[in-house]
């Protein structure tokens, strides 16, 4: 699924664009080897629309980001030793998913984790149905990657937060609008 588009948060939060923006946490989750953890999804009823993402979804009741990203980290690859960083990135996003059309603000958490074993049993039933498995990516892998990923600019931010290390503060991504 593009994980982008989770409808947790009630269905106020679901119809992006008819009322407040859908508040979403997502993780760039690294191992010891700075690869990062990615998901593969696909549109539900056109499994050829596909793309890779980070891990991560929309708030529950008065759950903080924080939490959030923790849950759906572990919901969605089983990973639960996390030690969990700053805030890296900030976008505003908007695409169409599943027959509706979704308006989100994503903030995306460093994680840095050493269980590289994953699990799909915590996935919700949209996501069963949008979801192509995951796997680990190097930072040249992705750098060399055809694959549409998310964001659009992912390779390049890894690197650099590689190189240089988390930024203070969050940098403040370009909105996407697909």
């Amino acid at each position: 699924m593009s994980a982008e588009a989770k409808p947790e948060g009630g269905p106020e939060a679901a119809h992006g664009g008819r009322g407040a923006l859908r508040k979403v946490a997502r993780v760039v989750l690294l191992d010891p080897e700075d690869r990062i953890l990615l998901l593969h999804g696909f549109e539900p009823d056109d499994p050829d629309k596909d793309w890779w993402f980070t891990p991560g979804g929309g708030l529950e009741g008065d759950e903080s980001r924080e939490e959030a990203a923790l849950r759906e980290l572990a919901e969605e690859t089983g990973i639960t030793q996390v030690e969990l960083g700053p805030v890296l990135w900030r976008r505003m996003c908007s695409f169409p998913f599943d027959g509706r059309r979704w308006d989100q603000d994503e903030w995306y958490f460093l994680a840095r984790t050493a269980q590289t074993e994953t699990s799909s049993d915590g996935l919700t039933e949209l996501e069963l149905r949008s979801v192509a498995g995951l796997r680990w990516w190097t930072s040249a892998e992705l750098s060399a990657a055809r694959e549409t990923v998310y964001p659009t600019r992912l390779a390049e931010l890894l690197r650099t937060l590689l190189d240089e290390g988390p930024p203070d503060p969050p940098v403040v991504l370009a909105p996407e609008i697909v």
